[in-house]
């Protein structure tokens, strides 16, 4: 227990780490459909080419939930909600589009969703905007 007890008595630093890194990531995957219209229409093709409904709506709603959530996750601001939307966005991801494929190939969606899950039962930490509630349990 020794050796770890620094990393144990300071987790909250993990979190934070680990939500700039997810939140950055979710960023950088979204940020050029955002910028380059062209992007976006061929992310629309895409979801067309995997019978979303309303591909164009689809990829608009895809983008923004993740560019949204991934802002909230490196201020650490309703966390719990962005993972939400995150556990919901690539669960849908992973079953319509990447069912079928490799581990390897999926991974990446998986880990979105693993980090999303993290952050359900985690929140955002210490090092946050929005502190968690402490909750007091009474008889």
């Amino acid at each position: 227990m020794g050796v770890f007890r620094p990393f144990k008595m300071n987790k909250d630093v993990g979190i934070f780490l680990f939500r700039l890194f997810i939140g950055f990531r979710l960023l950088y995957g979204v940020l050029d459909n955002i910028l380059v219209a062209e992007r976006m229409l061929e992310f629309e093709s895409f979801l067309h080419a995997h019978h979303f409904p309303s591909p164009y709506l689809s990829a608009w709603v895809s983008i923004y939930v993740q560019a949204i959530s991934g802002v909230l996750i490196i201020i650490g601001y309703k966390i719990r909600w962005a993972a939400v939307l995150m556990i919901i966005h690539f669960t849908v991801a992973i079953v319509v589009v990447h069912w079928g494929q490799s581990v390897d190939e999926m991974t990446p969606a998986l880990a979105m969703l693993s980090a999303a899950v993290l952050f359900l039962f985690l929140g955002a930490g210490k090092y946050s905007i929005q502190k968690e509630p402490l909750v007091v349990f009474r008889k």
